[in-house]
């Protein structure tokens, strides 16, 4: 079981949970809660033994040199940390780590567990996939939620899909076997350009939970280095000419299928985080 330091007791507590691997294209989930922990100075208040769920031959240790010269080894595992933001009413369990290679259900077991006892009520799962999509548009972050008064509450829906799933899913459906209401969001990531990073697809994920938890979330760096990704996957698409087609392929597919009030309601979501933004920075 995961031994819990310094877990002191904690206000209405969110879970947010992102894992590398399958789940995670172009690290757009996972980059979600790094950038959480750095911003909102989470402490780190537990990690699952990598021993009970890792194949090292797969997710190799890593050895490096720590602030004080000396050489030390860092095992892949699944860490949990806390933070309390300044302008949410309440505390945030977050869990970062890497896809189990092994024992999928203990593992989720004990993680929610954990989150048991530092007193979770709500789990939000962060995944992202390869889609057609094109990256001059904006992300498509579809959600869903275990719960039909959290569906109707968020304007989500219940995920109807069938078929291969990964740690994102079975902890979902782990959540449900606990009754902890539980709510997922994916971001579409540009598949011609499925390398990591992709920053546009991280604050597409980022504005999900900004809607969820009604707070404004420091982004940092975060819009330039997406304003930069574009440019970027721009000057790829001028270098050759069938991606530039196959990309004005997909604009106009999105362009024709995109509903004119579908399109009006995220122009004011984004327009709502803007008028937030600027008065929370007043």
């Amino acid at each position: 079981m995961i031994e819990i330091q310094d877990g002191s007791e904690l206000v209405d507590p969110i879970v947010i949970a992102a894992f590398e691997g399958w789940n995670d294209a172009a690290d757009a989930a996972s980059s979600v809660v790094d950038h959480l922990i750095r911003v909102w100075g989470a402490r780190i208040v537990g990690a699952v033994d990598p021993e009970d769920f890792y194949d090292f031959q797969v997710n190799r240790p890593l050895v490096g040199v720590d602030e004080h010269g000396h050489r030390r080894l860092t095992w892949p595992t699944t860490q949990i940390a806390v933070a309390s933001p300044p302008d949410l009413d309440r505390d945030v369990i977050l869990i970062r780590g890497i896809e189990p290679n092994m024992r999928w259900r203990q593992f989720c077991a004990e993680l929610l567990a954990a989150c048991d006892e530092l007193g979770g009520n709500l789990v939000v799962t962060l995944g992202a996939l390869l889609a057609d999509t094109p990256h001059t548009r904006p992300i498509p972050v579809t959600g869903t939620a275990t719960e039909p008064e959290l569906v109707d509450r968020l304007k989500l829906e219940q995920s109807t899909y069938e078929g291969p799933t990964g740690i994102v899913g079975v902890f979902q459906d782990a959540c449900v076997r606990v009754d902890m209401p539980a709510v997922s969001y994916w971001a579409a990531v540009p598949h011609y350009v499925a390398q990591p990073p992709c920053p546009k697809a991280t604050l597409a994920l980022i504005g999900q939970l900004e809607d969820l938890l009604e707070v404004s979330i420091p982004l940092g760096e975060l819009p330039e280095d997406a304003r930069a990704w574009e440019r970027g996957v721009d000057e790829l698409a001028e270098d050759d000419e069938d991606v530039a087609d196959y990309v004005r392929s997909l604009e106009e597919t999105r362009d024709t299928t995109d509903l004119p009030e579908a399109s009006g309601e995220a122009i004011a979501r984004e327009f709502e985080r803007y008028l937030k933004r600027r008065t929370d920075g007043d």
